[in-house]
This record gives C-alpha cells, structure tokens and sequence, in this order.
C-alpha cells in the first residue's frame, strides 16, 4: 500500500480498479472503528469491476500513523480531504461505514466540493448516553481481552441472531476469532481509543441539512449496536436522503447479506 503525508500523519491506502472510462468519478471507502481497509475486500471483490476505488486505512489502524488521542471525525475528514488531494482526486463518491459514516458525514460538511454522493452505512448523527457507554465498554474490553474475546464480543455486537443461527456462519465466526488471535497489525489499545473518542464526541446533527448531495443510508433493523433510529435521523436530517433497512440483519449487514448489498450498491454509485 502506498503512503502519503496528510494531516500531520503518514497515512496508508490503496486503490482497485480504474471505472469503465477516464471521467468515471472514484469511489472512496471508509472502513468503521477498529477495522483496517482491507476489511473491504469482500465488496471491493464486485466494485473494483466497476469503479476506480480507493481504500484508505483510518488514523489508529492498519498501517497508517497512530497517534496518541483523542481523535475527532472532523480530523479524520481532515485527513482523507488530504489524500485526496494528494492522489489529485478532485471529486469521490464515499461509502461509509459506522465510524466511516461519521468521516463520510463530516467531509461532505467540511469539504462539499470534494464529495459526489454519499452511501452512510450504519450511521449516528450524535450518540446517545447509552450509546457513548456502549463505546467506553468497547474501550475496557479491548484493555482486558484477548484478542479472540475481543473479537467474540464485537461479534456479538454486530451480528444478527440469523447468522448466530446459520451452521455456516457461526463457523466462520469462529474461523475469525481465530484468526484474530494470531492478527499481524493488532490495533493497539491507544488506537482504539483515539477512534473511539471520536465516535463518542461526533455530533453533525445540526449540520445534515448541509448535506446537498444525493445520499443512500442503508442499515439493518436488528442492529443493536447503532440503532434504527440512529439511521432514520440521519436520513431525516439530509435533504432528499434515500432509506434502506434489510430485514432480520445486524450492524454487518453488508456480511451477512454480501451479495445482495454489492449488487444493491453498485447499481446505486452507478446511477448517482
């Protein structure tokens, strides 16, 4: 992957596919708490057939910089604004996922010239209290844990009784857990936190409205990690945002359903 220098930091990202003509506007994905982009291969699998991606790994994870914190979601915006100008991106279409919905949220705020259209996957506006202690667990057990009992617990977190119930499914849960056990680029737990923080403090309510661009919030209704009505208030809070919420799934929506999602949006990003 390459490195560029942005916002302070050395920042890692790497890009798939070219779009089916020089003019094809990109694609920018944004991977959510603790995840490294290449959490994204099982999409980019489809998407990289259709667009140019760029996948970029966040402050705190993966192989860019991890400072010590707290960080914020404006300066996480702050620091794809900076890798797309330095990969001379002039204008993406952003897919965002949980935290990554909270950065997508702030760059189309804070740099509108620079975003196309916006996919906000399980996405807050604001956290509530139960929400924000929901974050601080995450920030003890990641201190406490193993690296496999922390990967059961965020399973937990955000997989829905289906795939808890599939034979399939549940084995590779497990495969995961571990193989996280074993994981090459473990998070360290000031990374984590630094992520956290900003997921706690993020609060772009007011400023939705501000949101001009043609918008997909998508989620599913058994999350229990962000809430239903976390999605509906995203959605009623930008002009013109379309809502999508897949029966009997959870906050991995997008892996539970893999294939219905990557056709779903793909023929989105196409038409907007």
């Amino acid at each position: 992957m390459p490195t560029i220098k942005t916002n302070g930091i050395q920042f890692h990202y790497e890009e798939r596919g070219s779009g089916k003509s020089p003019d094809d506007i990109p694609v920018l994905l944004i991977m959510g708490i603790t995840a490294p982009g290449s959490v994204w291969n099982v999409h980019l699998a489809d998407w990289q057939h259709h667009f140019r991606c760029i996948i970029g790994d966040n402050r705190g994870v993966g192989l860019t910089d991890k400072p010590a914190g707290p960080y914020s979601s404006e300066q996480m915006a702050d620091d794809y604004a900076g890798l797309l100008d330095a990969i001379q991106a002039k204008k993406v279409k952003v897919v965002g996922c949980s935290m990554g919905s909270t950065i997508a949220q702030q760059l189309a705020i804070r740099h509108p010239d620079k975003v196309h259209s916006l996919v906000l996957m399980c996405p807050w506006a604001r956290c509530d209290n139960y929400a924000k202690g929901l974050f601080q667990h995450i920030m003890n057990a990641k201190a406490r844990f193993r690296p496999e009992e922390f990967s059961l617990y965020i399973q937990l977190l955000i997989f829905s009784k289906s795939s808890w119930d599939n034979s399939e499914k549940h084995a590779d849960l497990e495969k995961g857990r571990n193989q996280d056990a074993f994981g090459a680029f473990p998070q360290p737990l000031h990374g984590l936190e630094g992520q956290a923080a900003a997921c706690i403090n993020h609060n772009a309510l007011d400023d939705l409205s501000k949101i001009q661009k043609p918008t997909l919030v998508i989620g599913g209704k058994e999350d229990i990690f962000t809430p239903v009505w976390m999605a509906e208030e995203v959605a009623n809070g930008i002009p013109g945002a379309e809502l999508f919420l897949y029966e009997k799934l959870g906050h991995a929506f997008h892996f539970e359903n893999t294939d219905d999602f990557n056709l779903r949006v793909r023929d989105w990003l196409l038409a907007h």
